[in-house]
């Protein structure tokens, strides 16, 4: 099987031709246990701080590069709902961030998960793309709303959205701060409503909830005026063979999701 084939091109209906866009998974790299690829070869880690070697994540982060237009702008991520505009990054600089856009061609936007939610965006001329890191606190305070707006005021036309790989709404057990960090972003009663919709209590756990983190952020798309949103419909924590998970293991490496103009 070719890396490209152990990787994840977006089924993404209308996205132009011109735009490159994939998911990486844990398989086609060197990274040794517990950053492997869960069948006892090397893994394909990006991350440089969850204690893999640095050699490891070089030869890794060369094997996706062959693959590209340009060295993808990887970002320190917080966690946050910082936009950074690749055109204002030099060279060799790791800002820190949770989304990055770009109008340029051969810019490369990458977002590093292992559980967490990345969105891509692109508008429908081909002339703006996105990717953002949507943990619960990002998506709770308005990541994907910013990158929405950072690419508007870039001049994007009508945008649509493919969610990758991240936790399902099986797994992802949480408690009531969390539930109650979305409700504080509820503005009305529909709001509220697609909120509750979201979090289902578990039995037997008073106070625990399964949260369902692509239905979230679905409902904040499209109440950001994102209609066309496809994707969400993978685990990474049920499916240890293809994807890292950070909940499931604890220390995991962590793949990666990327999109460019080519």
């Amino acid at each position: 099987m070719s890396i490209q084939q152990q990787w994840l091109v977006p089924h993404w209906p209308g996205l132009p031709v011109h735009i490159g866009a994939l998911s990486t998974t844990r398989r086609g790299g060197v990274s040794p246990a517990p950053y492997d690829d869960g069948m006892g070869r090397g893994g394909l880690n990006f991350g440089t701080h969850v204690g893999d070697q640095p050699h490891n994540v070089a030869h890794n982060r060369a094997v996706l590069c062959g693959q590209l237009p340009n060295e993808p702008v990887w970002l320190s991520q917080v966690h946050g709902t910082k936009v950074v505009d690749l055109a204002a990054v030099r060279p060799q600089q790791v800002p820190e961030a949770d989304a990055a856009m770009t109008t340029i061609p051969g810019k490369v936007c990458v977002i590093m998960t292992a559980d967490c939610l990345p969105v891509l965006f692109c508008d429908k001329q081909g002339k703006t793309v996105a990717a953002a890191h949507a943990g619960w606190r990002g998506l709770a305070s308005g990541v994907l709303e910013n990158t929405v707006e950072s690419m508007r005021a870039a001049g994007a036309g009508e945008l649509m959205a493919w969610m990758g790989p991240a936790i399902g709404a099986y797994q992802f057990e949480v408690g009531p701060d969390v539930k109650q960090a979305f409700l504080q972003g509820a503005f009305d009663g529909s709001s509220q409503r697609h909120v509750e919709a979201a979090f289902s209590v578990v039995e037997g756990k008073p106070g625990k909830y399964l949260a369902d983190i692509y239905g979230l952020a679905r409902y904040l798309l499209h109440r950001a005026g994102v209609k066309q949103v496809h994707g969400g419909e993978f685990c990474t924590v049920s499916n240890s063979g293809r994807f890292y998970s950070y909940r499931r293991d604890g220390v995991t490496g962590r793949q990666a999701t990327l999109i460019w103009i080519k």
